[in-house]
């Protein structure tokens, strides 16, 4: 039994069948996002779901005029109710659980303040829900850029030399999975696990969507979902966007036993491949040079490949952002402190007992 993990309230029941005009909640966490904001409601409200919406906004401590565009969205419409995010950081895991603590309907849809549903999004999710018995339908993180750059970060996100096989990133084929993009949940669902754990600052989908496996219900990948994502602009934002990637998902590796594969290892190998490879070199053993320039090798040739049909721009920046992207993660993976994995859970503002000590 891994000692982070609730015990479930009640096994997972799929008899209770959702009708197809199911009301459904939506909620996202938002912070700085003046930008996007106010599309990214339109987007979600504007659905040919035939059931009732309510749309649940967390704020966090934002710097620009995040709050004055929440509070406009919900005096013109009265489905957009506003909650202030717990944590004085805004963290997306708190954020998340006090929207969910507002809402009201049988179907939890997650959005983030960036992210553009398409109209048929919550129908197929609903749909899908209907047809699979699953407790979280989630589809593709449909990465677009508008810059050269962020053109081969979307690039590499979508590929499977930039990211692995993950099915959200790459696309595939309808079926259970371990994780999903954003997610729309059964309200049950939440309440047998108790919600996000608000320790953990990223990789939090992915760690709930465990807790909801391993409590009997079923993760379900549906490509028809596919919720356009803005890629970051620069190196240094990809650079940190990864390395806490990496970090929190070594953290979900040692709290839960059994979650590694080989993918998440393979940046951490090429990093420790790179780095020691040019210290030998440097150090006069110059047959270790051939790791690096082996690594480069192969990520020049697979973004030559990845690459086509990239506009020119973007082609010649597709080897820097995968090696950005790779060295990151696995910078953030082998330097990811023990004691955050020794935290205590805290899940929905519950601090859990570490059954470990």
């Amino acid at each position: 039994m891994d000692g982070h993990l609730p015990e479930a309230l009640s096994a997972p029941s799929h008899a209770d069948q959702l009708p197809a005009d199911v009301p459904v909640s939506i909620v996202l966490c938002v912070l700085n996002e003046q930008r996007h904001l106010e599309q990214a409601v339109r987007h979600a409200l504007d659905q040919d779901h035939a059931g009732q919406l309510q749309l649940v906004i967390a704020l966090g401590p934002s710097r620009d005029h995040t709050d004055q565009i929440a509070d406009r969205l919900a005096a013109a419409d009265s489905r957009v109710t506003l909650v202030r995010n717990p944590d004085p950081h805004g963290s997306t895991p708190a954020g998340l659980n006090a929207a969910i603590a507002e809402t009201k309907y049988p179907v939890v849809v997650r959005i983030d303040g960036h992210a553009m549903l398409p109209r048929d999004y919550v129908r197929i999710a609903v749909e899908t829900m209907r047809e699979t018995g699953a407790d979280n339908v989630g589809g593709v993180m449909a990465a677009e850029g508008e810059t050269p750059f962020e053109q081969a970060v979307a690039r590499a996100m979508t590929s499977k030399l930039g990211v692995g096989n993950a099915a959200f990133h790459t696309g595939g084929t309808a079926g259970e999975a371990d994780t999903v993009y954003l997610g729309v949940f059964r309200r049950s669902a939440l309440e047998r696990v108790g919600g996000y754990d608000e320790t953990f600052l990223r990789a939090q989908d992915w760690e709930m969507n465990l807790r909801i496996r391993r409590t009997g219900g079923r993760v379900w990948f549906q490509p028809k979902l596919k919720v356009a994502y803005r890629p970051r602009s620069t190196v240094k934002a990809l650079s940190r966007q990864y390395f806490f990637y990496g970090r929190w998902r070594r953290v979900v590796m040692r709290r839960h036993e059994g979650t590694v594969n080989f993918r998440y290892l393979a940046p951490p190998v090429a990093l420790a491949g790179v780095v020691g490879g040019l210290g030998l070199a440097a150090a006069g053993v110059r047959p270790a040079a051939i790791l690096p320039a082996g690594y480069l090798v192969a990520i020049c040739a697979g973004s030559a490949f990845e690459g086509r049909g990239l506009p020119t721009g973007a082609w010649v920046r597709l080897p820097l952002v995968t090696a950005t992207m790779h060295l990151s993660w696995g910078a953030g993976f082998i330097l990811s402190p023990r004691k955050l994995a020794e935290l205590p859970s805290r899940i929905g503002g519950i601090t859990m007992p570490d059954a470990s000590h």
